[in-house]
């Protein structure tokens, strides 16, 4: 997460109007008929925001305005679907900003980098293991959770430097030469959260995940 005096004025003001659209577009992507009358969707959506809230609590804040913590967004994006995932994720982003731990102007572009490249990673590898259509039931483990998860913390990462870099208000650190190692150490345990929560839904509770497919992944085996 970046402070706003990391960030250029015109950085701050282009990531809210991007975010702005991105959460119109998500708000109108949104079943809401179907979220109202079913409260098993609610409770989701208010355990998610909940959940995605007390895990971004636990952080690294730095003097230097930067802050490290953990997302969870991919095994939310299969739980809730990418538009409820997206309001979910800004809600909890409000409740940072109420308790102090989100400046308000870096709302947009945090929400840019840490909500919407999560999901459009998590959603694309999603599309495409459902495209593929396989039967193996640790396929959808690996590449809708895993993975996804590790690819959204090094794209996280990439486009948070890219940020910093471009508005040259950060002085980089010395080991920035060595900084590709220290991606490992982002990446793994990222992929292992969301794998590991998406694993417990897929074994205890696969009617709450509503990218899986229940019928292809748990039907009976198949015998000549």
């Amino acid at each position: 997460m970046i402070a706003d005096h990391l960030l250029s004025p015109l950085s701050l003001v282009t990531g809210w109007i991007c975010y702005a659209l991105a959460l119109a577009w998500a708000a109108s992507r949104t079943p809401w008929l179907e979220l109202f009358s079913d409260t098993r969707r609610q409770h989701l959506l208010f355990g998610a925001t909940l959940a995605i809230f007390l895990l971004w609590l636990i952080r690294r804040d730095f003097d230097s305005g930067l802050s490290f913590h953990f997302i969870g967004l991919t095994a939310v994006t299969l739980l809730l679907d990418w538009p409820l995932a997206i309001l979910a994720a800004f809600i909890a982003q409000l409740g940072l900003f109420a308790t102090g731990h989100q400046d308000l102007w870096a709302i947009g572009v945090n929400g840019l980098v840490l909500v919407l490249i999560p999901v459009i990673v998590t959603e694309c590898c999603a599309l495409a293991v459902e495209r593929a259509q396989p039967r193996n039931l640790f396929v959808y483990i690996f590449c809708s959770g895993f993975f996804p998860a590790a690819l959204a913390a090094l794209g996280c990462v990439l486009a948070s430097l890219g940020l910093l870099l471009l508005d040259d208000r950060y002085p980089m650190p010395p080991w920035l030469s060595q900084f590709w190692g220290y991606l490992w150490l982002v990446m793994f345990p990222e992929a292992f959260i969301n794998g590991t929560a998406v694993t417990a839904l897929v074994v205890f509770r696969p009617e709450w995940l509503e990218t899986f497919n229940r019928t292809r992944y748990l039907q009976a085996p198949w015998k000549d």
